[in-house]
């Protein structure tokens, strides 16, 4: 049905491009128009123009028709702007909202500035007029998207925005209407409708990853809502039954300050403009100050206006398309509707690091970002956006100066919070004498005092946003909410790629048929410490392994082949190495790669990033002892358990407590 929708509207590009006029993110004006003046109004994407006259007797019925209807089917009163505006909750989604209860799916009229903020899942099609979601516009005749809000980060929500041109008659309206609901509720729905209404389709969504997650009984719930926002839940509405929870207006969805807008208003204009290559936007902060986030806007909001956006990962923790542990460069063409877990995809260019921070070789850290960067496409006008780990003291200050002399930046975008800069600024005046781990300011000689002779600031634009949202500063306590645990859900949302896409039920990893390959085929590393040969068998069974591709041809003498050092090489994917056969020499691995990208692959690196231990406590199947757990082990021997790294530094909370 939202096929034969989608055809039968003008059809339209499926890329956006930048108009001559970039819109604020902040205002989102009416546009307002004498009566009796015929006005032709350009579709959005290039599409063609149509004409309205705006005396035809059907459109003037409609606009009086429109004007005596409120927003949730009531009579107009003097404070209908205040009602329209803000949060749908309550008794405005009945009015606002049909469901069509033999398809389970809802309709939802949304008038300008309306928002709905909400915990869940949903597939998203926009029938008529304009909504956005995280900075993305979508609107009538485009495909439909799949909106993600999971309790694990902030609620999604859903911004209705003026609408290109105006619904022509009441006819047109029901026509819409009349593809998705029965006659009944047709006429419930009409009465909330206006000429500049926007309306969306909503029905629910499973997927393959979404299925697997829910499978493990500690992620049942991951699309519920958490503990703390379940007294501002709205039950009982037309969303409900479709794995959508309303909340109502005591929790705030994403807030962006006027910085923040500032910053990506800024960016967007850049992109616009006429500038010598493309633009080189590195973002920058502390831990738990809103990169990630800040980022996904960004890209959204750019999507609107070009056809892809590059992304270089240097986050080595939180990544966002891959599993932690990971260098990337890749090429971002969809928008970014829920958190990294939900889109997972293959870079371009990856490097496997094998740590979720760097600390322990700061040196292979900046080559691999090096080597990803020198294989980007030079031909390529997309800007790029360089994400940055929230390492801001120390050596981590240092690489970020490095980055910024290493990479054509143009713009470099440094969140802070609490009305304080977590780290120095990072200005091109500051960089001129600012030491890097590997770089260091020129070198300046007495003369230079008097003659000003010294070499000239790197130029760039540095924007600075105060990050204003709740819990700013701090990780979250709630469940899901932890670093180490958004890490995890990233991997299995991977490893989800296992599964068939078809509906029915998931399959336990240790059903799956592994491929097998020859020792002689691959050599096997470990990245992040070092382990004898004898012992690296017992460290890689059961573990994840990145699959690499050394430049050399690996040469073996008949048995295993490992590693010295850690290389810096492509990664083309990951996989579990379920067993070892010493006898016919064979690793048992299963991989979501391709049989044709696989066959490239002769290192498997082992590194630091540990499997999920769902997959191993709560394997579906396993009636005797589950394999790669152990119940029979003293910790009390000397080493036993996890090392921890005693680093000498005291945290804010213990000082003073000696």
């Amino acid at each position: 049905m939202v096929k034969d929708h989608q055809e039968s509207v003008r059809k339209k590009p499926s890329v956006k491009r930048l108009k001559n006029k970039v819109k604020s993110v902040s205002n989102h004006k009416n546009g307002s128009s004498e009566s009796g003046i015929k006005k032709t109004h350009a579709q959005a994407n290039g599409s063609s123009e149509f004409t309205i006259d705006s005396d035809s007797n059907d459109s003037q019925d409609w606009k009086e028709y429109s004007q005596s209807v409120h927003g949730n089917g009531m009579e107009t009163s003097d404070n209908t702007e205040d009602v329209r505006r803000g949060r749908l909750e309550g008794e405005a989604l009945h009015h606002c909202a049909q469901r069509d209860d033999r398809q389970n799916r809802t309709v939802l009229v949304m008038q300008k500035d309306q928002t709905l903020c909400f915990r869940g899942k949903c597939l998203l099609t926009c029938l008529y007029g304009r909504v956005e979601v995280m900075g993305f516009t979508i609107e009538e005749g485009q495909q439909s998207y799949s909106l993600f809000s999971p309790a694990s980060h902030c609620p999604l929500s859903i911004r209705g925005l003026e609408s290109i041109r105006a619904l022509e008659s009441r006819n047109e309206a029901s026509h819409i209407l009349q593809k998705y609901l029965p006659q009944a509720s047709q006429k419930k729905l009409l009465k909330s409708i206006t000429t500049n209404s926007s309306i969306i389709l909503l029905e629910p969504i499973e997927t393959a990853m979404t299925r697997f997650l829910s499978s493990f009984p500690d992620l049942s719930e991951l699309f519920n809502l958490p503990m703390t926002e379940i007294m501002s839940a709205v039950l009982d509405t037309p969303l409900n039954g479709l794995g959508m929870i309303p909340l109502d207006s005591n929790i705030e969805g994403l807030k962006m300050s006027k910085s923040y807008r500032h910053a990506l208003n800024t960016v967007v204009s850049v992109c616009k403009g006429d500038i010598d290559g493309c633009p080189v936007i590195l973002v920058c902060g502390t831990k738990n100050v809103g990169k990630s986030t800040f980022i996904r806007v960004l890209i959204n909001t750019l999507l609107n206006y070009t056809a892809s956006v590059e992304y270089l990962e240097g986050d080595l923790g939180q990544t966002e398309f891959t599993p932690a542990g990971c260098l990337s460069l890749l090429t971002v063409r969809e928008p970014l509707l829920g958190p990294p877990f939900t889109h997972q995809q293959t870079p371009d260019h990856m490097i496997y690091y094998g740590q979720s921070s760097c600390d322990s070789n700061l040196d292979r850290y900046m080559e691999s970002l090096k080597s990803l960067w020198c294989r980007r496409s030079q031909t390529r006008e997309a800007p790029i956006i360089i994400n940055t780990m929230g390492w801001v003291k120390g050596f981590g200050f240092q690489l970020l100066v490095d980055m910024i002399r290493f990479f054509p930046v143009s713009h470099v975008v440094q969140l802070s919070h609490s009305g304080i800069l977590q780290c120095p600024a990072l200005t091109p005046d500051f960089l001129r004498t600012a030491n890097g781990f590997q770089t260091h300011p020129p070198a300046q000689t007495a003369l230079d005092e008097f003659t000003e002779s010294h070499s000239p600031p790197r130029i760039y634009s540095h924007i600075g946003v105060q990050a204003e949202f709740q819990g700013v500063g701090s990780q979250g306590t709630a469940k899901h909410q932890r670093s180490n645990e958004q890490r995890d859900l990233s991997l299995l949302a991977y490893l989800s790629q296992l599964q068939s896409p078809d509906p029915g039920p998931v399959r336990p990893l240790h059903s799956l048929t592994p491929y097998q390959v020859p020792h002689t085929a691959v050599v096997l590393g470990v990245t992040h410490c070092d382990v004898v040969p004898s012992h690296t068998f017992h460290a890689t069974t059961g573990s994840l392994v990145g699959l690499c591709c050394l430049a050399e041809k690996v040469s073996s003498k008949g048995g295993p082949v490992f590693l010295s050092q850690a290389p810096i090489c492509p990664c083309v994917g990951f996989g579990v190495l379920r067993a070892i056969d010493m006898a016919r020499g064979l690793y048992f691995l299963l991989t979501p790669v391709e049989p044709s990208v696989l066959r490239k692959v002769n290192c498997l690196l082992l590194g630091a990033i540990s499997m999920p231990p769902c997959i191993l406590t709560t394997q579906l199947g396993i009636d005797m002892e589950m394999p790669y757990i152990t119940t029979k082990y003293s910790f009390d021997l000397t080493g036993a358990g996890k090392l921890r790294v005693f680093k000498g530094m005291t945290r804010p909370s213990q000082v003073g407590m000696q």
